[in-house]
């Protein structure tokens, strides 16, 4: 069974089904195997891309998980006994397209939705969902799985338009290959920059970082146990302890990184992952290279000029690139154009499933504040929602599946 190329028949203006999941990637896959698990009919999967877990696909070349594959695994099926502890990209685009061969998906690919809104009486569903090219479809589920990081965030900087050299969001970094030769500077010291930056000074690249804020860095790994492992064991404790042991284990692991130019920020991870939904620059290599001096420091950008960057400290330095880690939008106010949302100030669903006249809808993948990684979170999330469909099904107001 190929799940990368089904491509749907015409449809017809209208169709109708019980549930609709919108992505085909970790979140839309496991939500749609848990209702099969649950006895439901197979829900219809979408995805605007042309592939099965599209997103990974086309992640950075060296990017692997950061958190161990026994707790990245999604209902139903674990990673493959040889799989490495923590498993590379490829790996995980392999794991996602084999569970979906595993339990039969085949999502419609190439359906672009442009808009949900409440379905007009008489149809037989709760949402409508609108796709390009007039396709709509009425369901009385709709499950978003479009993911956190939809689209990219990529603010414009002061000088930009004078600035000779490329600017580009890290969702087009692949590998170091088309940096070779250059000066580059990387914008924010997420997890996504800081391992850029690592890569780019693995290769021979002249790299450096823009780092405005304090940071969280923590461990991968501390005396071989998975930082992932202490970090759901800690937010199991009374917050006070396990926000103090957090910071203790960093400080300890870690140290004091000011001499470089990096300031730790005042809040433990375990508390700012909490709180703020950030998660902590999880460190395989780049504090060392930055130690090495193969990474240099920069304090935030003050302007671009038309051969570099001038920084707040009032230091100017040359660039080629300057390449934004600087995160991505989950957009769901736009598939939402009329309906308000309950969202967080990131834009995130606070809710998992909706009430009331959000009824229906349901959104799996977005909660980025849960200590063990979006995977985990996500392999909790799909059985509970599968079971309120299945619910709902068994009170006898469900309608087949006619996608």
């Amino acid at each position: 069974m190929d799940t990368t190329s089904h491509t749907p028949p015409q449809p017809h203006a209208h169709t109708s089904t019980d549930t609709l999941v919108i992505g085909a990637g970790p979140a839309g896959l496991a939500v749609a195997a848990c209702l099969l698990q649950r006895g439901q009919a197979l829900p219809l999967v979408v995805d605007k891309a042309q592939e099965v877990a599209s997103s990974w696909r086309h992640h950075y070349e060296r990017l692997h998980l950061h958190t161990v594959k026994t707790h990245s695994a999604l209902p139903g099926l674990p990673f493959p006994a040889d799989a490495p502890r923590y498993v590379p990209r490829q790996g995980v685009v392999d794991y996602l397209a084999a569970y979906a061969r595993q339990h039969g998906i085949q999502p419609e690919l190439g359906q672009e939705v442009l808009g949900i809104q409440p379905a007009p009486r008489g149809l037989g569903g709760r949402w409508c969902t609108s796709f390009a090219g007039g396709r709509q479809i009425v369901s009385r589920h709709v499950v978003v799985a479009t993911g956190a990081n939809r689209l990219p965030h990529a603010p414009a900087l002061p000088g930009q338009d004078r600035f000779e050299g490329r600017v580009l969001h890290s969702r087009g970094y692949r590998n170091a290959a088309p940096f070779a030769g250059q000066r580059v500077l990387v914008v924010g010291m997420g997890n996504t920059g800081a391992e850029i930056a690592l890569d780019l000074a693995e290769h021979g690249v002249r790299a450096a970082l823009s780092v405005r804020s304090p940071v969280n860095i923590v461990r991968r790994d501390v005396l071989g146990r998975p930082t992932q492992l202490s970090s759901i064991m800690l937010a199991r404790l009374p917050t006070a302890w396990g926000d103090a042991l957090a910071t203790l284990f960093r400080d300890l692991s870690v140290g004091d990184l000011s001499r470089y130019g990096l300031h730790t920020a005042a809040i433990s991870p375990l508390r700012q992952l909490r709180e703020e939904g950030k998660t902590p620059m999880i460190d395989i290599g780049t504090v060392q290279r930055i130690k090495a001096g193969d990474i240099q420091i920069y304090p935030g950008i003050e302007t671009l000029t038309a051969g570099g960057v001038r920084f707040t400290d009032g230091s100017e330095h040359p660039f080629d690139t300057v390449l934004l880690a600087t995160g991505y939008d989950p957009a769901l106010r736009e598939l939402f154009p009329h309906t308000p949302l309950p969202l967080d100030e990131r834009g995130m669903p606070t809710e998992v499933s909706g009430q009331g006249a959000l009824e229906g809808l349901h959104f799996v993948g977005f909660d980025v504040r849960q200590s063990g990684g979006l995977l985990r979170s996500i392999a909790g999330q799909a059985p509970g929602v599968a079971q309120r469909i299945a619910a709902c099904q068994d009170v006898g107001t469900g309608s087949p599946h006619a996608g």
